[in-house]
């Protein structure tokens, strides 16, 4: 068995940094509990502020010191980001609280091109949560965890077999074990500081001193003991919240919190190979700013054309959705709801463009249209059958999904086109309405004071005469003077249509 472990040794500094404005994210942080610093940035800390200080204290020594209460329920929702992460290389995930994380690999090194490569692919995909990271791997579980926490292990410390395994162990200080945190005092005033100082004391004293958890888990960490774990599990639906730090006024705060869920939100559809069709953002709005009429909180849908667990495109969707939203109050708390999922294979890497990169492309435009000005707002044009140009089309609301080649592969066969005959285009797209009458001379219509010159025609149209748009009319197609081409048509009845006279122009070319 191999076994990779991971250790977030800022995690509840970095979950609180995600619930920050931009503007104090570089601040002096530091958490509170029990009235003392629990944990400081690197910012903090060279300003003199360290774990166990009073808060009074602290502010003492750095006064633009931002403080907040330490919140074991906001890091577990962070670590739970990072579990949903790892189910994307292995099912066999344990979580290891507050800020450990366990995968057994063996069985997927093969799949994902060796241990180097896992773990350049499982850094990438852990990135976007924006945690520091320590990484080791080991044939047991809970020496993994140890390798992970040791000092100075950003790089890794990976040991193949279990030899190699003891050595580094031995090495390590003892207060990496919990036991050893717990007793450390005593252990330090016995003169033990390493691992291989306690394994070479008598088992029965050390049982009795310290107690059984102490040899339990040097024990499973050596590889001499089971270690069962108990794997996590994916929700049916992916819900999680964010409490800010500080009020919401303007979208570009929104965004940058829900930036956080939707990397969640992502990591929890990678861990299922999975594809969002819909989620909703939700706006918990600050009582003390509401008005009487004013909702509690704002529901923001996104509905995409395509399943989609782009972060990049997610977050674009939502911002154009924001920009066109006037926030009611300020936002206090943001949640996130996502249970309209899609499972299907991930798009294919393209070297050259395709017609499915094309129709993906214009999939998204739609999209990014639709959620900038509403999905009534973009429409298309489709035939309607009827031999009258002004009515041979109408509007109609764009479906993009329809679009996407999930939904289906296009028909080979090439679409009819109002129009088209034997690949000469005779009827242009870009119509007046209404037709501009034109002048006439010795029956030649004229444009603008020249003659046109009629190259083809007549194609004759006569139909309406069961509604009100009777037509009787020969087109042609015209050159101007300066070589364009028009679209003009002569009524072949004037005198049954009131007011009008012969010639007419009713589209251009281009």
């Amino acid at each position: 068995m191999l076994w990779i472990g991971l250790h977030l040794p800022l995690l509840s500094l970095e979950s609180l940094a995600a619930t920050l404005p931009p503007e104090l994210r570089q601040m002096p942080l530091a958490l509170v509990e029990a009235r003392r610093i629990s944990h400081a940035n690197a910012s903090a800390q060279a300003l003199g502020v360290k774990p166990g200080l009073k808060r009074a204290t602290a502010l003492g020594l750095a006064p633009l010191l931002v403080t907040a209460q330490a919140d074991p329920l906001r890091d577990a929702q962070a670590l739970q980001a990072v579990l949903h992460a790892c189910l994307a290389f292995t099912p066999a995930v344990a979580a290891l609280p507050p800020s450990q994380v366990l995968l057994e690999v063996q069985a997927s090194l093969r799949y994902f091109g060796g241990l180097e490569a896992l773990l350049r692919r499982l850094r990438a995909a852990l990135a976007p949560l924006g945690h520091a990271l320590q990484c080791a791997s080991a044939p047991t579980a809970q020496g993994a965890a140890l390798l992970a926490r040791m000092a100075g292990t950003t790089a890794g410390l990976h040991c193949p077999d279990l030899q190699s395994l003891q050595r580094t162990l031995d090495s390590a200080p003892v207060w990496l074990l919990g036991p050893g945190r717990e007793h450390w005092e005593a252990l330090q005033g016995m003169g033990l500081r390493t691992i291989a100082d306690l394994r070479r004391l008598p088992r029965d004293g050390l049982a009795r001193r310290f107690g059984e958890a102490l040899l339990d888990e040097l024990d499973r960490a050596f590889g001499e003991r089971a270690d069962p774990r108990v794997w996590v599990g994916l929700a049916p639906t992916f819900e999680a919240r964010l409490e800010l730090f500080a009020r919401a006024d303007t979208s570009e705060q929104v965004l940058h919190g829900a930036a956080v869920l939707l990397a969640r939100l992502v990591a929890w559809l990678s861990a299922q190979h999975a594809f969002a069709h819909r989620f909703t953002l939700q706006l918990q709005h600050e009582a003390r700013w509401r008005r009487g009429d004013t909702p509690p909180d704002t529901a923001i849908g996104i509905v995409l054309a395509a399943p989609s667990r782009d972060a990049a495109h997610l977050a674009l969707m939502l911002r154009e959705r924001l920009g066109r939203t006037q926030l009611v109050a300020p936002a206090l708390e943001l949640r996130l709801r996502a249970d309209d999922i899609a499972h299907a294979p991930p798009p294919n890497g393209e070297l050259f463009p395709s017609a499915q990169g094309e129709r993906e492309g214009l999939t998204r435009l739609v999209e990014r249209l639709q959620a900038r000005l509403g999905r009534r707002r973009v429409q298309r044009l489709q035939r309607v059958h009827d031999h009258r140009p002004e009515r041979s089309s109408a509007l109609h609301e764009v479906d993009a999904g329809a679009l996407h080649p999930l939904h289906g592969r296009p028909s080979a066969k090439r679409p009819e086109i109002s129009g088209q005959a034997g690949g000469l285009i005779t009827r242009p797209v870009w119509l007046l309405e209404p037709p501009q009458p034109l002048p006439e001379r010795h029956c030649q219509p004229l444009l603008d004071g020249a003659p046109l010159q009629l190259l083809s025609g007549p194609e004759r149209i006569e139909t309406g005469w069961w509604d009100e748009g009777l037509a009787g009319r020969d087109y042609f197609i015209a050159q101007t003077a300066d070589a364009s081409l028009v679209w003009v048509y002569r009524l072949r009845l004037p005198s049954l249509v009131p007011h009008t006279q012969g010639w007419y122009l009713h589209g251009r070319f281009a």
